[in-house]
């Protein structure tokens, strides 16, 4: 069997040296948050994503947030729509209005197959109706 190489720590730098932007929009805005969700983001660094596939935005202000560990503080931001098939990379940012509101934390899979949640790393622990989020609205993640 095969060994995961994120988690053998066989790569010493982030492997993506160029890719696309991932373009989604808005289907759904959440307003809710926990200080005790106990997420436990998965190793791997990335995850592919399919156009039309829906998945749920989840913000966190713990600065300690990366692959592999638990986030416990979350806002829930929304749920979006992607456009544009691609490659989502803990560290990518994430753009709403021409502005950087936080960037990929890692990745959590407790809903799958029904959504992957994309935890975003953000310097306010704020939900996505406080944010001014509304169906609809572009999103986009960029290296």
């Amino acid at each position: 069997m095969a060994k995961d190489p994120y988690k053998a720590g066989l790569f010493k730098s982030n492997p993506y040296a160029k890719k696309v932007s991932v373009d989604s929009r808005l289907a759904v805005v959440l307003d809710s948050k926990l200080d005790n969700r106990e997420l436990k983001l998965m190793t791997a660094i990335s995850r592919a994503v399919k156009k039309y596939d829906i998945h749920e935005l989840i913000f966190t202000d713990e600065t300690g947030a990366k692959p592999g560990e638990k986030v416990d503080r979350v806002a829930y931001g929304g749920f979006v729509e992607i456009l544009n098939g691609g490659v989502l990379v803990a560290g990518d940012k994430l753009y709403w209005d021409e502005r950087c509101i936080g960037e990929i934390a890692g990745f959590d899979e407790t809903h799958m197959p029904n959504h992957l949640n994309i935890v975003i790393k953000s310097e306010k622990f704020i939900s996505g109706l406080e944010l001014g989020f509304d169906t609809g609205m572009s999103i986009s993640f960029i290296k």
